[in-house]
């Protein structure tokens, strides 16, 4: 959420840059209902400062003298214009609110402007692809052993598309992936806890899913509950409407968790295997910093996120995201993708974002400044490290050995308990 001064005194430097995302805005009618919003509070103020002038007179006044009840007749009418002028203002703040909470964050200015994914730009690059990726690589889900390892039909079964079963070896070999993921995060100086995978609205409105991606999260209307599509929207909120003391800036922590996303509209080649699931793991890696820090925070997120994937030896590129393919909530984001052998293409699997003080404003999340002024909005980070999927997807198709049967990254083997994955070919 955007502070409002900000937003009346800079509305068409706002309209200007907000132009450049993909996000539609009625600036009209929230500049129209703001406009409303002011003038019914400042008629409920008038309203209510007559009403305890009233009060204070009639203390004075003699009980049953004409001069009372003559006052007692006017504290009728002005107490019953009083309550028509809150129920007014309490209604015109919910619709206000609902048009304000549509505003998406402003990308900061070193975000390159463009019209979709086509136009982002490659900040960097690590390892060739031509060395790292074995000569026998094939599509993960092209293995002779694939669909016993992962086991989709098994999984449409009991749920449906996108919910697949991690067999035997495999299952080892994502649980390896995951505690990698956090032993990394750890020795980063991210603190790890284990959240919750279903929050309240409030919890999906702070972050920016609601009412954005309200479509894309699975919902259950008797709680009020929404699926989680990442860890960033519990852990985000583990500071809601609290107050952080600055000395304890920033504040950085770690989550595994299973994620839930109905991904609509997603069809074709690029959905095959694991390329897109509607229930993935992840680990994520989320901050609170100072202000005058968050972009340098994100650039050392990114290179967290990017020691990953050096390690696992799995060639990536870094994307920085232009204007019209950046989030709702970001100020500006950068993508790591790696490159999956058998594939032939590109996969994304961190998203390393800041988005300023849009999230925390709508979480109401603070920090006090150690000289003991007055409390300052944190900018909040969150990036994968990783979207665990992809990972594997790219660590099966790069690694496959003459037998049919997959390398296992050094990393991982102390994790996972054997050099390779996969039934050899007789």
């Amino acid at each position: 959420m955007l502070d409002i001064k900000f937003f009346r005194e800079n509305i068409e430097v706002i309209r200007t840059r907000l132009a450049t995302k993909k996000f539609d805005v009625d600036f009209d009618a929230i500049l129209a209902c703001d406009a409303k919003r002011r003038a019914l509070v400042g008629e409920f103020e008038a309203a209510r400062s007559a009403q305890n002038a009233a009060n204070k007179e009639m203390a004075a006044m003699k009980k049953g003298t004409p001069e009372f009840l003559a006052k007692v007749a006017e504290m009728k009418a002005i107490s019953a214009k009083t309550k028509e002028l809150e129920k007014q203002v309490g209604e015109v703040e919910e619709e206000w609110r609902k048009l304000y909470l549509t505003v998406p964050n402003i990308p900061d200015e070193s975000v390159p402007v463009g019209k979709n994914e086509n136009d982002n730009v490659v900040a960097g690059t690590w390892g060739d692809p031509a060395e790292l990726v074995s000569p026998n690589a094939v599509a993960h889900w092209e293995l002779p052993w694939f669909e016993k390892a992962i086991d989709f039909k098994r999984g449409v079964k009991v749920t449906g598309a996108g919910f697949p079963f991690y067999v035997g070896d495999m299952a080892r070999l994502l649980r390896a992936l995951i505690q990698f993921c956090l032993d990394e995060a750890h020795e980063a100086g991210y603190e790890e806890v284990m959240a919750p995978i279903m929050v309240n609205p409030a919890s999906a409105t702070a972050t920016g899913q609601l009412p954005d991606k309200e479509g894309q999260m699975y919902y259950a209307p008797e709680d009020d509950f929404y699926m989680i599509p990442t860890a960033e929207v519990p852990v985000t909120n583990f500071f809601r409407d609290e107050i952080i003391d600055e000395r304890d800036l920033p504040i950085r922590r770690c989550a595994y968790t299973p994620c839930f996303r109905r991904e609509a509209g997603s069809w074709g080649a690029n959905v095959r295997g694991l390329n897109r699931l509607h229930q993935f793991d992840k680990v994520e890696l989320v901050k609170w910093t100072h202000p005058n820090q968050s972009f340098a925070e994100l650039e050392t997120l990114k290179d967290d996120a990017a020691r990953l994937l050096q390690k696992l030896n799995l060639p990536y590129r870094v994307l920085l995201i232009c204007s019209g393919d950046i989030g709702f909530p970001h100020a500006k984001q950068y993508d790591l993708e790696v490159f999956a052998g058998g594939q032939k293409r590109w996969l994304e699997v961190s998203s390393c974002s800041c988005f300023t003080d849009f999230q925390a404003r709508r979480a109401g999340i603070r920090f006090r400044p150690k000289d003991g002024g007055k409390a300052e909005t944190v900018h909040t980070l969150n990036g994968s490290g990783l979207g665990l999927p992809r990972v594997l997807a790219a660590i099966l198709e790069n690694n496959v050995q003459p037998d049919g049967s997959v390398r296992v990254p050094e990393v991982l083997r102390k994790y996972y308990g054997k050099d390779f994955i996969g039934e050899p070919k007789i």
